[in-house]
């Protein structure tokens, strides 16, 4: 991959619920890449496959994180799961909450243009797969994730350039807030503001690169952004101002915090469970 190509990067525990949050994410950014419907059928196909051989397989005593890159390159998608765990060891009799393991990897080589597995000497694996744009004009009906225990720990998404972000942040928090005790009201509140701060962060990261960590808060979800240019805060909160003395769409989260660390100014949006 040439270091010009933008590329967004997701970074999540190995939780079989974290599966279905990738899966929404990349959806996302598919959809603004202009895939069509069977392209994004056999993205969710692959990225399944290949999330929950790390879930199930990866790391067998301590968690560990999975982390995910996509980018754009020539009519194609590319991706590219890493772990760092024991190895890649594919099982398709494996049935576990959401998993396609039973698809078995013939299936994912035969949807990807390219696809390849590489392990590690100090242990891991990385698989890579590129998908073309367009896919074969059939969709498949697949089995989506079932009902799975909320991860706790801390789901980071980045991108080299602003414009991958709109529909995979929104995407992202859909995913995250639906485990949460939240209602449909503050869900769609989280979305809503997720795909405001995605549209609106630019100018705030300055030449930093976009970042966001979505997180459990005190009974809902924490959103934090930066780390920001200096000043990044106040533009960033800014750029949430609806034209026309509408408000800001700010009001959607219960609280909104600048928060100024050595490494950046952060901002972090709470939004909390309640009636």
């Amino acid at each position: 991959m040439a270091d010009h190509e933008p590329r967004l990067c997701l970074t999540v525990p190995a939780e079989a619920a974290n599966v279905a949050l990738i899966r929404h994410a990349l959806a996302g950014l598919a959809e603004g890449l202009g895939m069509d419907r069977a392209g994004i059928a056999d993205l969710k196909t692959v990225v399944t496959e290949a999330c929950m051989n790390a879930v199930v397989h990866a790391y067998p005593e301590e968690p560990g994180p999975i982390e995910v890159e996509a980018w754009p390159s020539q009519e194609a998608l590319e991706l590219r799961v890493v772990d760092h765990g024991v190895g890649f060891q594919p099982r398709p009799d494996v049935e576990s909450p959401g998993s396609s393991l039973r698809l078995g990897l013939s299936l994912v080589a035969a949807l990807s243009d390219r696809f390849a597995i590489e392990g590690s000497s100090d242990g891991g694996t990385a698989v890579t797969m590129v998908l073309p744009l367009h896919g074969s004009g059939e969709i498949p009906q697949l089995r989506e994730q079932g009902e799975v225990d909320a991860a706790p720990a801390e789901v980071s998404i980045s991108a080299s350039a602003a414009e991958l972000l709109p529909g995979v942040l929104s995407r992202a928090v859909s995913a995250f807030a639906l485990r949460r005790d939240l209602t449909i009201d503050q869900v769609a509140d989280a979305i809503l503001l997720a795909e405001t701060v995605s549209e609106s962060s630019g100018e705030a990261f300055g030449e930093e690169l976009p970042s966001f960590a979505l997180a459990d808060g005190e009974g809902g979800i924490e959103m934090t952004v930066g780390p920001l240019a200096r000043g990044g805060g106040e533009r960033l909160r800014e750029g949430l101002v609806l034209p026309e003395d509408s408000g800001t769409v700010e009001t959607l989260a219960d609280k909104v915090e600048i928060d100024r660390r050595p490494e950046g100014e952060f901002v972090v949006f709470a939004i909390a469970a309640g009636d």
